[in-house]
């Protein structure tokens, strides 16, 4: 049985991707899990969007509103300190009501984000 290597990375270490002009994340990425720092700028926006990926976003810093659901609906504002769970397929949309961190941990990883196929940042 083959084991893959244990990966120790420090966060300092990790380049700060740019997204968009407001939007910036780093990633470590295992072969199952991803773990991200996004640092959203107040007022930064993350269109509606859904994924296959299961997605919990942990605030670090600041605070985001989400809305949920093919008709944004449900309106939820996650704050530092509060975890929210994304099931897989689940419409989702984001706004950065301060400057924000948070953690977003993925299984699977996010093929779209490692390809930079992540084209829906980007809508309007």
């Amino acid at each position: 049985m083959t084991t893959s290597p244990v990966l120790y990375q420090r966060w300092a270490d990790v380049p700060l991707e740019p997204v968009t002009d407001q939007i910036s994340r780093k990633l470590i990425t295992g072969q199952r899990m991803m773990l991200a720092h996004v640092y959203l700028k107040q007022g930064a926006v993350v269109p509606k969007h859904q994924h296959h990926n299961e997605q919990f976003t942990y605030i670090l810093e600041g605070a985001l509103r989400f809305w949920i659901g093919d008709d944004g609906a449900e309106v939820i504002d996650v704050r530092a300190g509060e975890v929210l769970h994304i099931p897989s397929n689940v419409w989702h949309k984001a706004e950065a009501l301060e400057d924000t961190l948070d953690v977003d941990i993925f299984d699977p990883p996010r093929e779209d984000w490692l390809n930079k196929t992540d084209a829906y940042f980007h809508q309007k």
